[in-house]
């Protein structure tokens, strides 16, 4: 749903139908093409949709693909106007970028860069006013649409802006989860930031195990990646939590008995509580670092 504020401003205005919102990109990386590929696809105008991105030859790659969005190498051109500002660039160059733009005190601010916390993106705006800004964690699956995304927003930012974050999102997230302490964004990392990474250990030990007992590569690769597909549908259908699905299929005394007891006899739960905390502390060690540094 468009922020009703914007629609409202939009038709008093022109007198027309309300219109998208401009969504701008501060860098034109695959996390920025991404969300603006799925922007276009749910139905957002090319025109209203903007990249900067500095590199002469990835910035030729995107007018090629995308011919009906607004690119340049200019940063503060491509925010003019823009009623969302999505900071993509790497974090060890989003202050130089954050301290160089002039926005709009109305300006919804949606970073993506990893580690740094609001506060230091207020900080270095040099701006008295209060700043609408939202810190978002995606992870990688959204760049085939299948992303999770945790969000954190200042006071600043009012429920139409959230909604037009959510919009952008859920463009490429099937799951958008706001978490109203900022600490928690480093939670976010440490299950659906990083938890892909953990699901391709699980699979490539999966695939191993099974060439270790006689299949082929292909058919264990196979064999493990529809097993994963298909046990996160029936999760995602199913009325029964995590912990009953697994019992349901958990005979007594049988085969997959015989596995989960392996795996609990090897603290399964206590390898990826470890995992998950790990991924959380360093990202907190981060946003320190990144925040003295910068």
């Amino acid at each position: 749903m468009v922020s009703t504020t914007l629609q409202s401003a939009t038709s008093a205005l022109t007198g027309k139908q309300p219109t998208k919102p401009i969504i701008s990109f501060i860098g034109g990386g695959n996390m920025a093409e991404a969300i603006l590929c799925g922007l276009q696809s749910s139905g957002h105008p090319g025109s209203h949709l903007r990249y900067s991105e500095p590199w002469e030859q990835r910035r030729q790659y995107m007018q090629s693909k995308y011919p009906d969005m607004v690119g340049s190498d200019n940063n503060q051109e491509i925010v003019e106007g823009a009623n969302v500002v999505i900071l993509a660039v790497k974090p060890q160059v989003l202050r130089s970028v954050v301290s160089s733009l002039k926005l709009r005190a109305d300006t919804l601010v949606v970073s993506i860069a990893a580690g740094i916390t609001t506060a230091d993106i207020y900080k270095w705006m040099n701006t008295t006013d209060p700043a609408a800004i939202v810190r978002c964690m995606p992870n990688t699956p959204a760049l085939v649409g299948e992303g999770a995304v945790g969000l954190f927003a200042t006071e600043s930012v009012n429920d139409d802006q959230r909604s037009m974050t959510e919009d952008i999102m859920k463009a490429v997230a099937k799951q958008v989860s706001w978490v109203e302490d900022e600490s928690l964004i480093d939670t976010v990392t440490g299950i659906s930031g990083s938890g892909p990474a953990y699901f391709f250990l699980i699979m490539e030990a999966m695939q191993n195990a099974g060439i270790e007992a006689g299949l082929s590569s292909e058919d264990a690769k196979a064999l493990t990646l529809q097993t994963c597909i298909g046990a996160a549908r029936m999760a995602l259908t199913s009325e029964d939590d995590l912990a009953t699905l697994r019992r349901k299929v958990t005979s007594p005394k049988g085969t997959t008995e015989a596995a989960i007891n392996s795996m609990e006899s090897n603290n399964i739960r206590k390898v990826m509580a470890d995992a998950v905390f790990s991924a959380q502390n360093r990202g907190r060690e981060l946003a320190e670092q990144l925040g003295q540094e910068l």
